[in-house]
């Protein structure tokens, strides 16, 4: 296993004031975890199933009040296909891999899971497409995206998810991300983390 197994709870912070918390579980073969504002206001959860470290499948919920929008994806060799279904209808959507499979649903652990590959091939910098499922829409794009190493202990990246925004990440010595700051100024930090019993 690539992450370390447990559950992880990650503050979402503007400004160092908490707007949303992240409680995430990886364990072998699946990633699920939830997002939910300080308001209670919208929610964003995920539930995916792992084969080998890549995802195979992912189910999205978003909640946002009485608006309700799920999607439901499978990964194949070269396709990520899905339907989003919501109050005004249902949308399928097919979007291409990229040549390692990368998708990341919006919570830290898919950036973990993908940095992690990236570390176990030996790579100081990469680029690639990733398959990103947005938070709001729950429609899936591929997108190019970059990251590089920024210390010789691998525990210090830069990454540009998009054109003009780049994230720092830092890592502990097990590879769990502690924190990581895009250049919005939105901070997600490991707050707490429990290791998976056995």
């Amino acid at each position: 296993m690539l992450l370390t197994p447990g559950d992880y709870r990650y503050e979402i912070r503007r400004d160092g004031a908490v707007i949303a918390v992240e409680q995430e579980r990886y364990a072998a073969g699946a990633i699920t975890g939830e997002r939910r504002t300080t308001d209670g206001a919208n929610t964003h959860q995920v539930d995916a199933v792992l084969d080998a470290d890549n995802v195979t499948r992912v189910s999205v919920r978003y909640n946002r009040g009485l608006f309700k929008r799920t999607a439901v994806y499978d990964a194949d060799d070269e396709i990520l296909r899905g339907s989003v279904s919501a109050v005004a209808g249902h949308n399928e959507v097919v979007v291409k891999l990229g040549r390692f499979r990368e998708i990341d649903a919006d919570l830290v652990l898919f950036r973990a899971l993908i940095l992690a590959h990236i570390r176990a091939r030996g790579q100081f910098r990469w680029t690639g497409r990733v398959a990103i499922i947005d938070p709001n829409t729950l429609v899936a794009a591929a997108l190019k995206q970059n990251c590089r190493r920024r210390d010789d202990a691998g525990l210090r990246w830069a990454w540009e998810a998009r054109m003009g925004d780049a994230d720092e990440i830092e890592l502990d010595s097990a590879g769990r991300i502690v924190r990581q700051r895009d250049s919005w100024g939105i901070d997600k930090v490991l707050v707490d983390f429990v290791p998976a019993a056995g």
